[in-house]
């Protein structure tokens, strides 16, 4: 029996959800948004409430897909009724981020201006300081997708600490090359 899979998905007010067949359409505040159910999977709405069930007889895996799709669908009810966001921190001297329109032009230290154009669906946002992108929509894994492949244009570094990162996110420094050579001692060529 899967944990996650047991618990219902609460849809929140303002939200309207729709089963046909193996597609769930979730409609609220923010937009709407389609999921195809696995066909292990079946739903029913109750008042508030979808229930999902299983036969985990099926297949091995018919447990693991189980809790993964109330994941899924809860995800889904998320994201129409509050949306989906992620901050990225650019640290470097000179990196910066300006947005016109889809269009996201970075300067990340390379001899060009990297572009990144916004996929359908996700919004970027630039702070006052050019430094702090916001990565936002009704699609958690399309905003989580925008959002990594921004950050793969220049990851964090772990000599300078120089690069893309989430916010928060931990990046460890290393020690450089005159750091390990000193500890290295007097073994060292003559």
């Amino acid at each position: 029996m899967s944990r996650i899979g047991k618990q219902p998905v609460v849809i929140p007010s303002g939200v309207q959800l729709k089963l046909d067949g193996n597609l769930v359409t979730a409609k609220g505040p923010k937009g709407e948004l389609k999921e195809a159910l696995h066909p292990y999977v079946k739903a029913e709405i109750k008042g508030q409430e979808v229930i999902l069930t299983t036969d985990i007889t099926v297949a091995r895996d018919a447990s693991a897909i189980w809790g993964m799709t109330r994941a899924r669908l809860n995800n889904l009810v998320q994201g129409v009724a509050v949306g989906y966001s992620k901050i990225l921190e650019i640290h470097g001297l000179g990196f910066r981020a300006e947005i016109a329109g889809q269009k996201l032009t970075l300067a990340l230290g390379k001899s060009h201006p990297v572009i990144f154009l916004a996929p359908a669906g996700v919004t970027i946002t630039v702070d006052a300081k050019k430094t702090l992108l916001t990565v936002s929509g009704i699609s958690k894994d399309a905003v989580g997708a925008a959002a990594a492949d921004i950050r793969e244009l220049r990851k964090p570094e772990p000599y300078k600490g120089t690069g893309i990162r989430y916010q928060g996110e931990y990046v460890r420094k290393k020690a450089g090359k005159t750091a390990a050579g000193a500890s290295a001692g007097a073994g060292g060529k003559k």
